[in-house]
């Protein structure tokens, strides 16, 4: 059986830039993380992926650093790689979609360094050319399945009235939130009931006054449980949580009791194994092994996503973490498929007679796009 486990959230301190080992002067940093939208103890994307850096740094005697660019454009994200590599970086860990062009830019520009990149691929601004670089590996993760699982839990649990709050409208997003549709569809066929989920999309990875007011808009017409997809966004989400007696879902890493402890309005999180992938990762660059110019997919199969069943985090009444095990297994076998299609392209691991076959039909869960 496979399942998540909760890893403990590593304590950092709130500078604008860490000077992780001590001891280590200018140009010792050998290992680097460049953060991507938000800051390093976000609870969420750039602190799993940071947390895999520390957890292999810390055992194998490495220094590590990590840089916050100064502005959100190709150009910034670039020159903070310039100086990550100035800094002494052998390797770069870049999480976040947003750095398919910056790695594009200074791969070939820096050959002796690698990098990992997580949740995308390497390609030209204008999208033209897809080209990965030798020394480049990027990572992607099944968000669809851990999206999957978070919806049919939640309406396994017992819970009818959903909603979504994705950040931007980017591939993961996308992905978390479709199958989180999906999951609610399985499980309502299952238990036969009917399922309304309200759909949004953020347009940022923020705690704002907006986003809590959207939170509060779906909490007040009904809505007992929330997915924040959205960084940051969960944050406004859990507040207003509070205020309703409502529910919150995770993304990313634990964000619940037992995890990075957030809120307790928390019940699950829909996660991705970033700090495990960034470990083996970098384990493979040390051992001479680095798998520069391919492509690692994530998911069930290889306990790339998953919720966490630790007693701690597992905040469902009548859903059992037996129950939820059942469904886990049928996706990392393939007797249960999450179909996707993302620009075209269809995301699953499904043969093409399994997609032909397959019912999209949304049957059972009634879908409202909220502005």
């Amino acid at each position: 059986m496979k399942k998540f486990t909760t890893v403990a959230i590593i304590a950092v301190a709130g500078f604008s830039m860490l000077l992780s080992s001590c001891g280590a002067s200018v140009n010792e940093y050998e290992i680097a993380l460049i953060t991507d939208v938000g800051d390093i103890d976000d609870k969420s994307f750039n602190q799993g992926a940071w947390e895999g850096v520390v957890e292999f740094a810390e055992e194998n005697d490495r220094t590590y650093q990590y840089y916050k660019p100064t502005a959100v454009d190709n150009t910034e994200y670039v020159n903070t790689i310039d100086l990550a590599i100035e800094g002494g970086a052998n390797i770069i860990v870049t999480p976040g979609f947003l750095f398919e062009t910056p790695i594009f830019l200074a791969m070939d520009e820096n050959p002796e360094v690698s990098f990992i990149l997580l949740d995308g691929v390497p390609h030209s601004a204008d999208y033209s050319v897809f080209r990965q670089g030798r020394n480049v590996l990027s990572i992607l993760y099944a968000e669809q399945q851990a999206g999957y699982l978070a919806g049919y839990a939640a309406v396994a649990d017992g819970f009818r009235s959903l909603g979504f709050m994705g950040g931007m409208a980017v591939p993961a997003v996308v992905k978390f939130g479709v199958g989180f549709m999906l999951g609610a569809q399985a499980a309502a066929t299952d238990e036969n009931a009917e399922v309304t989920i309200q759909y949004h999309y953020t347009g940022d990875f923020a705690d704002t006054p907006d986003n809590a007011a959207t939170a509060e808009t779906m909490f007040n017409a009904g809505v007992e449980v929330i997915f924040a997809a959205g960084g940051a966004v969960g944050l406004s989400v859990m507040s207003e949580a509070e205020k309703a007696g409502k529910k919150v879902i995770g993304v990313d890493v634990n964000q619940g009791p037992g995890g990075a402890d957030l809120s307790d309005t928390v019940i699950t999180s829909a996660m991705k194994g970033l700090g495990t992938s960034v470990v083996q990762a970098l384990e493979a660059f040390y051992a001479n092994e680095f798998p520069g110019g391919e492509v690692w997919v994530l998911d069930a199969s290889n306990d790339g996503v998953g919720l966490p069943t630790d007693e701690a985090s597992w905040g469902f009444e009548t859903f059992t973490v037996a129950e939820y095990e059942v469904i886990y297994d049928e996706l990392a076998e393939g007797e249960r498929f999450v179909l996707l299609i993302l620009n075209g392209s269809t995301v699953t691991g499904a043969t093409e007679a399994e997609i032909e076959a397959y019912d999209t039909v949304m049957n059972k869960v009634a879908v409202t796009f909220v502005a």
